[in-house]
């Protein structure tokens, strides 16, 4: 009776807090007899230990690469619930839908089912917009990221495979996204898929073949879409998986990070938190974070609405139409070359497709490449864990704003046709000024960048 009246006086918070401290310090004592077991038979705790703790910075700049990589896993996730429901056919099929529009039209049954997706199924036109901006935020920052990496140096020796890696995910991420644009076969994939043709059938001699192996015959064919499929979910996120994890990681984890040239650091020394818990809470935050953006966006911004545009009609084709922002380099490039032909040995070279895509397959081999250029002109082979700021390599920061400025101008380019629209410019002057552009505007971007580096850098060493 006594220790009924007792623990009846006991309050019940009292009880609840007894009843948790004794569960949770037998599950406590539970999972350190387990971890003991486990480090008693495989040695663990010896190698874990110093890596928990290894040193990552802060620094704002370094999100952009954690932004990309995070952005992959969205496209995985979203991705993996987008195949439940696209069909990759092209045979023609009736729409019975939900769009009154469109109701009664034949049209492939890719596009059919890209409709149904997103105006029939629960939470479809989410998943697909969700999907497609989360590419648009990894081919950014993969961008934003190259470029942080080349304006501060942080390819230099010991880190030229780090950026021989991220060139091949820039290059990935951009063959992934057009094999993504080109599946709806809507108006303006098709379209995109008709430039493709194109570009191969300038290949001197073997253009004619390629065209034939990727679309199965005379285009548009009827086995595109499967095999851009096949590449889309299957063949480049491979490659993609097994890069990500040895360009963000393994490298970055064997290398260690690289710094800004604060106050105390040194090429030997490594100022920030542990891996655990300051780099895990922040980062899990972060993927938060960048999920929460990219689903905001998905949720109130429109992209891509494939019911506006139809399904692909090769005897169709509109002025206004456009690739997504990150292919308008290469849309550009083609409005801004003349049509020049040219016979060489009884074949005909189309120079229009043609000179665009050399170009511009050298400048990406030289941004490739470019470690080891500015290596063999500057001599340095030492180890660099320290970064530069853009005005420490004034010529470095002139090449990047000029590469960068020749770019926009071809992007700018690729929006000819609106600009003839909204601003009344008559169309043959507007490209001739373009073209003027891009000759010029990179030359002058060099000059300008060049002498504003060398005169922060002489003010920033100036005594006094």
């Amino acid at each position: 009776m006594a220790r009924s009246a007792r623990s009846a006086r006991t309050p019940l918070r009292e009880r609840v807090r007894a009843v948790n401290a004794a569960v949770g310090g037998a599950s406590a004592r539970a999972g350190r007899g387990t971890a003991g077991r486990l480090d008693d038979r495989l040695g663990m705790s010896r190698a874990l230990r110093p890596q928990l703790r290894k040193l990552f910075p802060d620094h704002w700049s370094f999100l952009l690469g954690e932004i990309a990589l995070y952005s992959f896993a969205v496209l995985v996730l979203t991705g993996t619930f987008l195949t439940f429901f696209y069909r990759p056919s092209m045979d023609v099929v009736v729409h019975q839908g939900a769009y009154p529009q469109l109701r009664g039209l034949a049209m492939p049954e890719a596009y059919d089912s890209v409709l149904r997706l997103s105006l029939e199924v629960r939470g479809g036109l989410l998943m697909r917009q969700i999907h497609h901006w989360a590419a648009v935020f990894f081919v950014l920052a993969i961008f934003s990221h190259l470029m942080r990496v080349f304006f501060t140096g942080a390819f230099r020796r010991p880190r030229e495979l780090s950026w021989l890696t991220g060139i091949a995910l820039l290059a990935l991420a951009l063959v992934e996204s057009f094999l993504g644009y080109s599946l709806p076969l809507d108006q303006v994939s098709g379209a995109g898929l008709r430039m493709v043709d194109g570009l191969l059938l300038a290949v001197p001699v073997v253009g004619t073949y390629l065209s034939l192996f990727l679309f199965g015959g005379e285009f548009p064919g009827d086995v595109v879409i499967p095999r851009l499929f096949t590449g889309h979910v299957l063949l480049v996120p491979g490659l993609l998986a097994a890069l990500v994890p040895l360009h963000a990681l393994a490298l970055v984890w064997v290398q260690k990070h690289s710094e800004f040239p604060l106050r105390g650091r040194s090429e030997d020394q490594v100022v920030g938190g542990p891996f655990y818990p300051f780099f895990i809470a922040k980062t899990a935050a972060f993927f938060l974070f960048t999920f929460g953006v990219i689903a905001l966006f998905g949720a109130f911004g429109s992209v891509n609405p494939v019911w506006l545009y139809g399904p692909y009609t090769p005897a169709a084709a509109s002025q206004e139409t456009q690739p997504d922002w990150y292919f308008g380099f290469l849309d550009g490039a083609l409005r801004l070359m003349p049509g020049w032909d040219v016979n060489v040995l009884g074949h005909t070279l189309s120079l229009g497709p043609l000179v665009p895509m050399l170009v511009l397959g050298l400048l990406f081999a030289l941004l490739t490449f470019y470690p080891f250029i500015e290596r063999r002109f500057t001599g340095g082979r030492d180890w660099h864990h320290l970064l530069q700021y853009p005005s420490d390599a004034p010529v470095r920061t002139a090449i990047g704003v000029a590469y960068v400025t020749f770019f926009a101008v071809l992007w700018l380019a690729s929006g000819a046709g609106s600009l003839h629209h909204r601003l009344a410019i008559p169309p043959e002057p507007l490209i001739w000024a373009l073209r003027a552009a891009l000759l010029l505007a990179p030359a002058l971007a060099y000059g300008v960048t060049l002498s504003l580096a060398r005169r922060r850098r002489h003010r920033r060493n100036s005594p006094g």
